[in-house]
């Protein structure tokens, strides 16, 4: 006789025994985005419930987000110091270098990943140095290093470089262990898509490109053989982990990397992806709680072993 599925979910108690996908603290990371200044807090008008604090308040905030079970978070930097250069990004007074060291003197167990890029910094909005109306890949490089190397040695854990620029890791990775940083790991965004979904992001960053787009170093959207390329390459480079970025549109290249690598594999729920279901929730047309919760299942259930996301915070509460 064929089974009857249905027996194992006829109650509460044995679904919860058969699921196959456990989402927990340990699968979630809030980002945070850290100004200069003191006592601000600056709402994100495009990302409901999301804001921009400097380090003071910001300590406050994951106070608050350590007793709800937050574990670590993603640091980017937000800056009214832009020039051509980008030597702000990897200055000693930068306000993600400010917030490291004030998060591991408050918090010492808590992870810090910091982003590395340079388009905060930049006043053309771009993640690399520009020479006419071309991004030069290897001019970037240095700069991208120094700016790592200025976050380990405030205390960061793990540096994710997010530019895209081809062999970011190997320096970066060359840099740190140069300056006896070794045990600092690096999260390499291996597979960024030039996407829709960020366009919330760049408002809570004021990191728009000024002129062009990215596409000429981030990836198309249509392309996956690709991904595989770029994050294997990245793992040989010195990467630890390796990222999915957006991740919703892209769940089928998390699957892809967690059969083909066997390093941790991260996805980002990125801010357009976390801006439509605030903006639905608040027209009461979605249950906000079971759709952030199935949501952050399905990347978990995708192959990825950490969450980059805007809802990790609200999350916690309702898994607790």
């Amino acid at each position: 006789m064929p089974h009857r599925y249905r027996r194992l979910r006829a109650t509460s108690a044995i679904r919860s025994f058969v699921r196959e996908t456990h989402l927990t603290a340990h699968d979630l990371l809030q980002p945070f985005f850290v100004i200069e200044g003191k006592n601000k807090k600056e709402a994100i008008s495009s990302m409901p419930g999301i804001y921009r604090f400097t380090v003071d308040l910001l300590l406050k905030e994951i106070e608050s987000y350590v007793r709800s079970g937050g574990r670590g978070g993603v640091f980017f930097g937000v800056s009214q110091h832009k020039d051509n250069s980008g030597k702000y990004a990897y200055a000693s007074t930068s306000p993600v270098v400010a917030a490291i060291k004030a998060v591991k003197k408050h918090f010492p167990d808590f992870l810090v990943v910091t982003d590395v890029c340079l388009c905060a910094y930049m006043s053309h909005g771009h993640c690399g140095i520009v020479e006419g109306k071309k991004i030069s890949n290897d001019k970037t490089l240095p700069i991208l290093a120094k700016m790592a190397l200025a976050h380990a040695q405030a205390g960061a854990d793990i540096v994710a470089p997010s530019d895209m620029m081809d062999f970011r890791v190997a320096a970066i990775r060359q840099a740190l262990n140069r300056e006896h940083f070794e045990d600092v790991g690096i999260l390499s965004y291996a597979v960024k898509y030039s996407s829709a979904y960020y366009g919330p992001f760049r408002d809570a960053a004021h990191s728009a490109p000024g002129f062009g787009d990215r596409k000429t170093y981030q990836m198309d959207p249509a392309n996956s053989r690709e991904a595989l390329k770029e994050a294997r390459r990245d793992v040989e480079e010195g990467a630890d982990m390796v990222m999915v970025k957006p991740v919703l549109a892209y769940l089928d290249i998390v699957s892809t990397l967690r059969q083909k690598l066997n390093v941790p594999i991260v996805g980002y729920n990125v801010s357009g992806e976390y801006s439509m279901v605030k903006a639905a929730a608040q027209n009461s047309w979605v249950d906000e709680k079971a759709i952030v919760l199935e949501t952050l299942t399905s990347i978990k259930r995708a192959g990825a072993d950490i969450i980059i996301s805007y809802h990790a915070q609200d999350a916690l509460k309702w898994l607790r």
